[in-house]
């Protein structure tokens, strides 16, 4: 089973985002994709291939980057009725 979840995290309202996707295999992240590093880092052998690949797609990673601006920084006026300050 596969999921993927990607998360927003705001600090400071929209001055500071971060975008965070992870991916899992059978209950097991596998790699995941922070948007302060800018690609994806794998954590098993399968999860290193894999993140290996997508970073090697010049406009799959151009999306995955951007995704604060089209992702997060977009949907901050409807998360934000469910934010709490922290």
């Amino acid at each position: 089973q596969w999921i993927a979840k990607g998360e927003c995290h705001f600090i400071n309202g929209t001055e500071r985002v971060q975008y965070v996707e992870r991916h899992s295999y059978n209950r097991e992240q596998i790699l995941h994709f922070d948007s302060n590093v800018g690609h994806f880092v794998g954590f098993t052998p399968f999860g290193e291939k894999v993140a290996e690949y997508w970073n090697s797609l010049p406009d799959f990673m151009r999306l995955k980057r951007t995704a604060v601006d089209w992702y997060c920084r977009s949907n901050y006026e409807v998360a934000a009725v469910f934010l709490t300050e922290r």
